[in-house]
C-alpha cells in the first residue's frame, strides 16, 4: 500500500467521523431551540383584563383601542393597530381616573402616532386601579384622547 492511498483513507474516515460527530448536537440543538421558541410563544401569549375605545378631546381626532393585558411577567398596555392620532406636540401616555390625568402615572411618551404599540405598566399595578387611558399634549396640557376602560 502506498502513502498517497493511505493518506486518502485516513482523510475519508476523519471526515466522516467529523461529519457524524457534528450532525448529532445539531439535531439536539435544533429541537431544544424548538422546545424554546414554543415556550417563549407560550409565555408572550397576553390575557385581555381591561379595554376601551379612545374618543378624542380637545378638538383632535383620536382612535383605535387600548388593551390592559397580563403577561407572563407583568401587565401592559396596549394600543390595538387601529389607533390614531392627528397630531400634536408632546404627546405622551398615562393612566387615570374619574376624567382626571395623572402625571405621576404617566407611562412615557407616545411612541406612535398611528398603529400597534404597547407600554409596561409598572410592578405595582393592581387591576381595577385605573379606568382611563390617555394620550396628553404635556406641552399645552390638555387631553388629545381618552379610552374609558371596561373590564374585558
Amino acid at each position: 500500500m502506498n502513502y498517497k492511498t493511505l493518506l486518502t483513507g485516513f482523510s475519508v474516515t476523519a471526515i466522516a467521523l467529523t461529519l457524524a460527530a457534528c450532525s448529532a448536537p445539531a439535531a439536539e440543538t435544533t429541537a431544544a431551540q424548538d422546545h424554546s421558541s414554543a415556550t417563549e410563544y407560550v409565555a408572550e401569549q397576553a390575557v385581555s383584563v381591561a379595554t376601551g375605545t379612545f374618543e378624542g378631546r380637545s378638538d383632535h381626532i383620536t382612535t383605535g383601542r387600548a388593551t390592559i393585558e397580563k403577561t407572563a411577567t407583568g401587565y401592559q398596555l396596549t394600543f390595538a393597530g387601529d389607533f390614531s392620532l392627528d397630531g400634536a406636540p408632546d404627546p405622551v401616555v398615562a393612566l387615570g381616573n374619574g376624567e382626571t390625568y395623572l402625571v405621576a402615572n404617566k407611562l412615557g411618551s407616545l411612541k406612535y402616532k398611528t398603529g400597534a404599540q404597547t407600554y409596561t405598566l409598572p410592578a405595582s399595578f393592581t387591576p381595577g386601579q385605573f379606568s382611563e387611558v390617555y394620550v396628553w399634549c404635556e406641552k399645552f396640557s390638555v387631553p388629545l384622547g381618552v379610552a374609558v376602560l371596561t373590564n374585558a
